[in-house]
């Protein structure tokens, strides 16, 4: 076994074709190349540049958005959070990123008996609680109180997930690496 070297770009990339749990990167670049076990590859120019042509993307596709957060259960980024509330807080940006005026629709319904879990602001959230431990969600413009134990943030994502229409299976895999 060889072992290369590749960008995240690239990581990614080969990661979104993920089809089943446990497949490895040789198993996904095999399928995609088309090579299989025993063919020789065809010698290639050392310089040659292969070139994709731009995408423009208005709304992603169901199968994209699983694929997103596919990959980013899959990354170094999120692997190397060891704090669940990191986890959280990546989770949460994702999904944002990926639809945001979904997630700001689950959002708003989602708050505690005494408690706003979600916000615009830190101040709202504080107001409700003394203790909440508020924290910006990066590249949002939400806040979401932190000091919640592990199972209510579970509940938190798996809410946000189901009311975003993401697959059963996949909002249970990714509330499991809570």
């Amino acid at each position: 076994m060889k072992t290369i070297e590749v960008d995240e770009e690239l990581y990614r990339y080969i990661a979104s074709h993920t089809q089943h749990i446990g497949e490895s990167a040789s198993d996904i670049l095999r399928r995609m190349l088309k090579f299989t076990a025993g063919q020789t590859a065809p010698a290639a120019p050392v310089a040659q540049v292969v070139k994709e042509p731009a995408v423009v993307k208005s709304e992603p596709r169901p199968q994209d958005r699983v694929r997103a957060v596919r990959e980013l259960l899959l990354s170094d980024e999120y692997a190397e959070q060891k704090k669940v509330v990191n986890r959280f807080m990546l989770i949460l940006s994702t999904l944002y990123t990926l639809d945001a005026k979904a997630f700001g629709d689950a959002t708003e319904s989602l708050h505690g008996r005494t408690r706003v879990y979600f916000a615009g602001n830190q101040q709202t959230l504080t107001q409700n609680g003394t203790h909440t431990k508020p924290q910006h969600i990066p590249g949002t413009p939400y806040w979401v109180i932190t000091n919640t134990n592990t199972g209510r943030k579970r509940s938190m994502v798996e809410h946000i997930m189901l009311s975003m229409q993401f697959p059963a299976e996949l909002t249970e895999k990714v509330c499991g690496t809570l």
